[in-house]
């Protein structure tokens, strides 16, 4: 089958997909304030983002991103913190004319366990991630895959059903996992820099530096997450020296207290969206009108002045300002609190209704359903507030879609392709959307995918398939004896390998 090099796609089809970030930089690697860096230092990081699985396909939520992706597990390609897409664990990709085999070269790498990481492993980690029991979250984007075949220990083509332009890109989430490991629930086999030495549910994972890594050598000595469920207790470890610096900060209020020359305050490019997300399915929330009338019912601009104090930004649908296909349609769905019981008696609720949001306990989530209360009272509909774990949340909410309204950040970067998929925990169920969607990863360039998926984007708010409140900021905080933290948030994705701190 005529092939030609991935680096040469006429418009870079399999990697145009990387979206170079404007106005982002990569984090200084300069020695850290106070002295050298010290190699063997342990960075200890502050999180309120536990993983609720240590394996990626059990869903784990964007707290398992944050800790194994790029740092205990490696895959064919990386994503950079400026969302490009470099090889990886592929050294080299060819793709054939037709655009649906994709043949990759395997670096010389090996896993933690000293076992070398071959096609076999490559074919199995794949088929795992789009299997039927997995609930990984590029599960649907990834199952256009058809077949995965072994050429040889380092060879190994992979067949789509049909083009995906964003093929590539998704790929750099997917582990690339041991196909003779077992029990990764508590423990792995990955390829990357660190080994994952404890890990104590609730409480912290601890990360070391793998001393036999193929690429190269971590500026540290290894890595503990501490996490916390409070974001005053988490601002209080940072302050009083517990941790070296805090993955995102949740407290706006407590920023005045590192605005000083002990504290270095990093403000990056969030891709998390903070979303009132219907039961599409559902009365009331079936009806459109009724949706478009919660969401013209509630200031979102005072909430994220009383959320986030000036900083984050108005949304109007699931595509940030980063992503290739944004359109501002942040007014498309107005504040208008008369709008809003227009639309509420066109529907047929004159009076108003009752119903419940089902809010995690985590973030600023309860309080932003406090605030959404006081909003809808207002027109005359009441909310009910139950919190919940984030464990019970993915239960009831993500995987048994047993709610009428949740309150959610999603991090995750494109992922505007969950409203293509009407079996979706909020399902939105709209045949021109899926069509749209599904045509654009099939289209001939990033040019046509991005005018495919701006259709997509003005009918999902059109329809206020969901409440898309604001986008966060991402606000990162270290030690000034810290530096190389990553900028951005695209996705959760935390790479610790070029953090160092200044010996003591």
């Amino acid at each position: 089958m005529p092939r030609r090099s991935l680096t040469a796609v006429a418009g870079g089809i399999a990697v145009a997909a990387a979206l170079v970030l404007a106005g982002c930089s990569s984090p200084s690697t300069a020695p850290a304030a106070g002295g050298a860096a010290d190699p063997d230092a342990i960075i200890t990081v502050g999180s309120q983002n536990e993983p609720t699985s240590l394996d990626q396909i059990g869903g784990g939520s964007s707290g398992v991103t944050e800790v194994f992706i790029g740092n205990v597990y490696e895959g064919l390609f990386r994503i950079t913190d400026d969302a490009e897409v470099e090889p990886l664990l592929a050294a080299e990709t060819s793709v054939s004319d037709d655009g649906l085999t994709y043949t990759f070269t395997l670096a010389d790498a090996t896993f933690h366990s000293g076992d070398p990481v071959t096609a076999d492993d490559v074919k199995y980690s794949l088929e795992r991630f789009i299997s039927e029991e997995s609930i990984a979250a590029r599960k649907r984007q990834l199952s256009v895959i058809d077949t995965v075949t072994v050429v040889d220990d380092k060879t190994v083509d992979v067949t789509l059903v049909s083009k995906s332009v964003s093929f590539t890109y998704n790929l750099g989430y997917v582990w690339i996992v041991n196909d003779t490991a077992t029990d990764r629930a508590t423990t792995e086999d990955g390829s990357g820099p660190y080994t994952l030495a404890d890990y104590r549910k609730g409480d912290s994972i601890t990360l070391d530096r793998y001393a036999d890594y193929w690429g190269d050598e971590p500026a540290n000595g290894g890595v503990v997450y501490q996490y916390y469920a409070d974001p005053t207790a988490l601002n209080n470890a940072l302050l009083t020296g517990a941790v070296d610096l805090v993955t995102s900060q949740s407290n706006p209020d407590g920023l005045a207290q590192f605005d000083n020359d002990d504290f270095t305050i990093i403000e990056g490019t969030s891709t998390t969206k903070e979303i009132l997300g219907f039961n599409d399915r559902i009365a009331p929330f079936d009806s459109v009108d009724v949706r478009k009338a919660i969401y013209s019912a509630i200031d979102r601009e005072r909430l994220l002045d009383s959320i986030w104090d000036g900083r984050g930004q108005l949304i109007g649908s699931m595509v940030p300002p980063s992503e290739p296909w944004y359109i501002d349609l942040a007014d498309n769905n107005p504040y208008d609190v008369e709008l809003a019981e227009d639309l509420l008696a066109q529907a047929g609720y004159a009076d108003g209704f009752e119903f419940t949001i089902d809010t995690p306990d985590s973030g600023v989530h309860s309080t932003v359903a406090e605030f959404i209360k006081s909003e809808l009272a207002k027109v005359g509909v009441t909310v009910n507030i139950n919190i919940i774990t984030d464990d019970e949340w993915y239960e009831k909410i993500y995987t048994n879609h047993d709610f009428q309204a949740t309150l959610q950040g999603h991090v995750n970067d494109r992922d505007i392709n969950f409203y293509g998929n009407p079996d979706f925990y909020w399902g939105y169920n709209d045949a021109d959307v899926q069509t749209w969607l599904a045509e654009s990863e099939a289209a001939d360039s990033v040019e046509a995918q991005t005018d495919l998926v701006k259709l997509a984007n003005q009918k999902i708010s059109d329809d206020a398939a969901s409440v898309w409140l604001y986008l966060n900021p991402q606000l990162r905080i270290a030690a000034s004896t810290v530096t190389g933290v990553p900028e951005n948030g695209l996705n959760s994705l935390f790479y610790v390998a070029g953090i160092a701190k200044a010996a003591s």
